[in-house]
């Protein structure tokens, strides 16, 4: 039995999220099955074994008949499809692969929601942007112009379902800040398993995003999948730090050793895989929709924001400075502890 909003900010249920592997489905999931129990499912890749727990299904987003089989099962009311292989170098070396992950998935995916008339929230990313001009601030109607397989496999998800589903949301999203499934995907958890181990980790000066924290995206993907809002949106918080700045927080708020962090321009990257510039979004039409802003700036605390290349280097007397504080402040929202 289909169980329809229960109160303004209550998805369709039961919901399906896709991608649980990924920062943001691992971290969406655990935020809506503690929610709404036994009513929320997710899937993963098959190959990937160890990801199990209550409502997580084995089931490859590339397999249009396991996927009808699940929604026949399931009657799924609405979807959050936070799907996606990002990793830009396997992308840019296996291009096949990322069009069929990013761009069948969603086909496949869209065979099932379409005829059914269930609730799509998909998301999508920054990247699908160059950032070329270093200025930023890109709104929802600017041209995509991505420089890797993976922005261009994106973008064209985008335009897949906007032609075959015009109910659906799209929310571009920048970097979620949160715990991952492995351990070592998403910023915060590559960056920290570079400095745990003592190991250089070198990022880009002027590669500049929206880091935004998941407890936050968690809300807004529950009030999207609640409302009727359709189209695309850009969803980023409203701090912009470069790769090389976001590094200094992690290192500083982990007390780590400063001298593992690296800082370098992107023309000193090598040619695999190519790297984006500013590539901040303009949220205004998010915030007009919503009639507030749905973000805390990443980090929270304005004292953690850095000013300077040495900033991480400062370490004030009564900061803590070890990987507790860094769970309790930059992987997880404190105002929601």
């Amino acid at each position: 039995m289909i169980c329809r909003n229960r109160s303004p900010f209550s998805p369709p249920l039961p919901l399906l999220v896709t991608g649980v592997a990924g920062v943001p489905g691992y971290n969406a999931m655990a935020y809506f099955a503690a929610k709404y129990p036994g009513q929320v499912f997710g899937i993963r890749q098959v190959e990937n074994v160890r990801l199990v727990g209550p409502g997580v299904i084995a089931c490859n987003a590339e397999d249009r008949e396991g996927l009808g089989r699940l929604f026949e099962k399931h009657r799924f009311a609405a979807v959050l499809d936070c799907a996606g292989n990002c990793a830009l170098k396997p992308c840019e070396l296996a291009p096949e692969l990322a069009w069929r992950i990013n761009v069948e998935g969603v086909r496949n995916l869209l065979s099932q929601t379409v005829p059914r008339g269930v609730r799509l929230v998909h998301l999508s990313c920054d990247l699908v942007f160059s950032g070329k001009d270093g200025c930023g601030g890109y709104v929802e109607t600017d041209p995509t112009d991505p420089v890797t397989v993976y922005g261009k496999t994106m973008a064209a998800a985008e335009r897949e379902l906007l032609a075959c589903d015009p109910a659906a949301c799209i929310l571009r999203i920048s970097l979620p800040m949160g715990v991952s499934f492995s351990g070592h995907a998403g910023a915060i958890d590559w960056i920290t398993s570079r400095f745990k181990k003592s190991r250089p980790a070198t990022l880009y000066v002027d590669e500049v995003r929206t880091p935004t924290y998941t407890d936050c995206l968690n809300r807004l993907y529950e009030r999207m999948l609640a409302g009727s809002w359709s189209g695309i949106f850009h969803a980023g918080a409203r701090q912009r730090l470069s790769l090389y700045q976001i590094a200094q927080v992690i290192n500083r708020v982990g007390g780590y050793d400063p001298d593992c962090l690296i800082g370098i321009p992107r023309f000193e990257a090598g040619p695999i895989p190519p790297r984006a510039g500013n590539v901040c979004m303009n949220c205004d039409k998010l915030i007009a929709a919503l009639g507030e802003d749905p973000f805390d700036p990443w980090p929270y605390c304005d004292r953690l924001t850095p000013t300077h290349a040495q900033w991480h280097r400062e370490r004030p007397a009564g900061e803590p400075g070890s990987p507790k504080w860094l769970h309790e402040v930059l992987a997880t929202n404190p105002r929601f502890l």
